[in-house]
């Protein structure tokens, strides 16, 4: 079994920085830590980031230039390293993984998800 754990929200000033952090845990044949989502109130999840273990990103046209994700492959981590937030990036985010079990099954594993607030 697979746990994602987010770590790293919190409330920030708009233009402050915040970093997630996601990491992995658990037993399986793979685990491939994936990338972010966030979900406002009223509206639906949505990728924020993605990563692949090549390298390769992929972002949402909302936060071009603002964020980075990266991942420690070692650690089976990704982070999100977010910059001049606003109050439009408050959102629960979630870190998404694909699995395979121990039983050699694909599972698609979600955090719990943090909480990023951006208000004055």
């Amino acid at each position: 079994q697979v746990q994602l754990v987010e770590s790293g929200g919190g409330s920030v000033l708009p233009g402050g920085s915040l970093r997630l952090s996601c990491a992995a845990s658990g037993s399986a044949a793979s685990i491939n830590v994936m990338g972010w989502y966030r979900q406002a109130p009223g509206k639906q999840r949505e990728l924020v980031a993605a990563i692949s273990s090549g390298g390769p990103t992929n972002y949402a046209d909302s936060v071009k230039g603002r964020f980075t994700i990266s991942r420690d492959n070692a650690k089976n981590t990704i982070y999100l390293q977010m910059n001049s937030l606003t109050p439009e990036d408050t959102a629960v985010y979630f870190c998404q993984a694909n699995t395979i079990t121990t039983n050699y099954k694909f599972l698609e594993v979600w955090g719990q998800g943090t909480l990023v607030t951006v208000s004055s």
